[in-house]
């Protein structure tokens, strides 16, 4: 697993990338020589993104050393998260539902790997959960509340308002997403300190549809840009 450093803020690190939802090899190849840290996949039916375990398995086998392998999952049972974790060699799991922190627990201990779990923000009142989870998850995804009665709950495309995160840091280690493109990954960084980012329907033409060139300008986006 990659070493985290939650850091000083007011030092300058590289940037890490997470893309997200990827489907088809040439994506991930993309993803991966163009600098990306860690490789997401969905694992969620519901999504346009989802893989059965057989394709999610051949994606992460061709994913090398040093890279994290993170399966993106949605209140999933223990009988799921068995099936994913005894077909698809990984390296992260991140909890995207409504776990309560009692189930983060349970999940990193069970699995023996490293849990982040996604908290969706809308105003300063969701930032308390951001606290009560970083005291157990490894890692935080903090993104976008969905709106009410959406499908998904994450990869929307949207953005919130990051003067809420904006050089705020949590007890472990977090990640920015939410509506963020080529176009505005630098400004979102810069705003907020970021050292982590990620990105679903960002570097897509259509929902669940990568594009390669996307993926690459995010990236370098992302690693030129200079956190607050």
């Amino acid at each position: 697993m990659i070493a985290m450093d939650a850091g000083n803020p007011e030092k300058q690190v590289d940037i890490r990338v997470k893309i997200c939802g990827l489907r088809e090899a040439a994506h991930v190849a993309a993803a991966v020589e163009a600098g990306a840290t860690y490789i997401g996949l969905v694992f969620f039916p519901k999504s346009p993104r989802h893989l059965e375990l057989p394709a999610a398995a051949r994606l992460a086998e061709a994913v090398p050393p040093g890279i994290a392998k993170v399966a993106l999952t949605v209140n999933a049972t223990d009988a799921e998260l068995d099936a994913i974790t005894g077909s698809v060699p990984l390296d992260l799991l991140q909890l995207h539902g409504s776990e309560s922190p009692e189930r983060v627990v349970e999940v990193r201990v069970r699995y023996g790997l490293p849990v982040m779990k996604a908290i969706g923000i809308a105003e300063e009142a969701d930032l308390p959960a951001l606290q009560a989870y970083g005291r157990v998850a490894d890692q935080l995804l903090v993104d976008a509340k969905p709106p009410k009665g959406a499908a998904l709950p994450g990869g929307n495309g949207l953005a919130f308002d990051w003067r809420l995160v904006a050089r705020k840091y949590w007890p472990c280690p977090w990640m920015l997403a939410g509506g963020l493109t080529p176009g505005n990954v630098a400004e979102a960084i810069r705003l907020t300190g970021a050292q982590q980012v990620d990105v679903s329907s960002g570097v897509e033409t259509a929902p669940g549809v990568k594009d390669a060139d996307l993926i690459r300008a995010f990236i370098a986006a992302a690693k030129g840009a200079v956190p607050a």
